[in-house]
């Protein structure tokens, strides 16, 4: 394929780091079309077995080459009811995009981008599509309102039923609300993605914490729900659990990127919620939140921000989109290298020590295991902002006594059914933290359990 691959437009590295507008563009539909007419059009498509969702992706790409975008975003939406947002922070290039077979010898069709595209101009011209629901009457319950429950609700929307989705929080979106930065994936469309979900009649309930304010036991009693499903997520962060942790200015990646983005901190003052970075940000990890912190600390003021991972460049699992802008914003790596103690004085952190590592045998991630040198280096820094991975809340846990879950705390389901008959779960708080798409994956198939155990019950 001599066509090359239809790079889109990002805003400039230097200017960017000063806003928290979107950094990549998007195509028009000029480009689109362009890039459209690389696929090949398969027999047999590889990128749609490597979707979790399995989106009909060369359909809606023939629709997209033809001109015909309304049936190309129909297409879509039929198996993704989040396209504008998964087109965004879906890790493409391990899914569908790294099954294409353009990238046996070159580059992929960007599948991603263009599901954006479509994602975005179904938004922007108001493109919905009058559905006939077949009402059943019957009542089920979703809580939580990250992917894994909205794709939930979705689907048993269209089935008939009578949906309730439960957030804890005050603003809808999960994850994607308060985990995901403006500049990788804008509020407003989670916001008008959602508002497509109420129109579909599906109802909404916030500042609803399911084991505080209501219990999983009177949601089935009292409330009389036939179904309900678990999609919480994993928004507990792991610790280091080294000395200094608990000093002012260590951060937890939740906690942070919560505060700017649900609580609105980058607009202080106009929003009276302040987060304190100084000038020298540590982040520990290196997935993608990590880098959403670290690129996140730098708008707000931050003058140098580094990375601390304790593997090499390599072994970096955020993804490639994600470094290659931290590094095109100024972000520092300093790889092998381990945090073991957090120096302070008044209880405010003002340094850190870091072991050395070398990298020995692989492990069952398949990586190179860090080892310890014994040999140290500190640095000087004003914050430190720990990303090292989350696991599930255990407010739901510790109010429904009958519900198991494993020693990391995530419920433990057969068929997305849970321990309890008539709930089920799915997504991070089952898998621990995982991608938007498979959250969706999850709850999209937990729908067909859902669906198939209301009808026993009725016969």
């Amino acid at each position: 394929m001599k066509t090359p691959r239809v790079q889109m437009p990002v805003q400039d590295p230097k200017v960017r780091q000063t806003n928290f507008d979107e950094v990549a563009c998007g195509y028009d539909l000029d480009m689109a079309k362009l890039e459209a007419r690389r696929c090949l059009n398969c027999k047999n498509p590889r990128c749609v077995a490597a979707c979790p969702v399995h989106i009909e992706i060369p359909e809606f790409i023939n629709f997209i080459i033809d001109g015909d975008i309304e049936s190309a975003y129909f297409t879509l939406y039929k198996d993704n009811i989040l396209p504008s947002i998964c087109g965004r922070v879906c890790p493409q290039e391990k899914q569908c995009e790294g099954a294409c077979i353009l990238s046996i010898k070159g580059e992929s069709v960007a599948i991603g981008a263009l599901e954006r595209f479509l994602g975005d101009y179904a938004l922007e011209n108001d493109l919905e599509q009058i559905q006939s629901i077949p009402e059943n009457g019957i009542k089920v319950a979703v809580v939580g309102s990250g992917p894994a429950g909205l794709a939930n609700a979705a689907s048993m929307r269209r089935l008939g039923y009578d949906v309730t989705l439960y957030e804890a929080l005050h603003e809808y979106g999960g994850v994607l609300q308060y985990g995901i930065p403006d500049f990788r994936l804008p509020k407003e469309i989670v916001a008008r993605e959602i508002d497509r979900l109420r129109d579909m009649g599906i109802h909404f309930e916030k500042n609803v914490i399911i084991g505080k304010s209501i219990t999983i036991d009177q949601l089935k009693n009292e409330y009389h729900y036939r179904a309900i499903f678990v999609g919480s997520g994993a928004g507990l962060p792991s610790a280091l659990n080294i000395p200094g942790e608990n000093y002012s200015g260590v951060y937890y990646a939740n906690e942070f990127l919560t505060r700017v983005n649900l609580m609105k901190s980058k607009n202080f003052p106009k929003a009276p919620t302040p987060v304190k970075t100084g000038n020298n940000v540590m982040v520990v990890g290196g997935g993608n939140v990590a880098m959403d912190a670290a690129r996140t600390a730098k708008r707000l003021g931050a003058k140098n921000v580094f990375i601390v991972y304790r593997r090499d460049m390599e072994s970096l699992p955020a993804r490639l989109d994600e470094i290659h802008h931290a590094m095109e914003e100024d972000i520092e790596f300093r790889l092998l290298l381990n945090p073991i103690e957090f120096i302070g004085e008044n209880y405010v952190v003002k340094q850190v020590v870091c072991e050395i590592m070398e990298l020995g045998e692989r492990d069952s991630s398949g990586r190179r295991r860090p080892m310890p040198t014994g040999k140290y280096q500190t640095f000087d820094i004003d914050s430190c902002i720990i990303s090292i991975g989350q696991k599930p809340n255990p407010i739901i846990k510790d109010a429904t006594k009958e519900l198991e879950v494993d020693q990391w705390g995530r419920i433990v389901t057969e068929n997305h059914q849970t321990s309890i008959p008539g709930v089920f779960a799915g997504g991070d708080v089952v898998s621990g933290a995982a991608t938007v798409i498979l959250a969706m994956g999850a709850g999209k198939d937990a729908s067909t359990y859902m669906d198939a155990y209301i009808k026993a019950e009725n016969n």
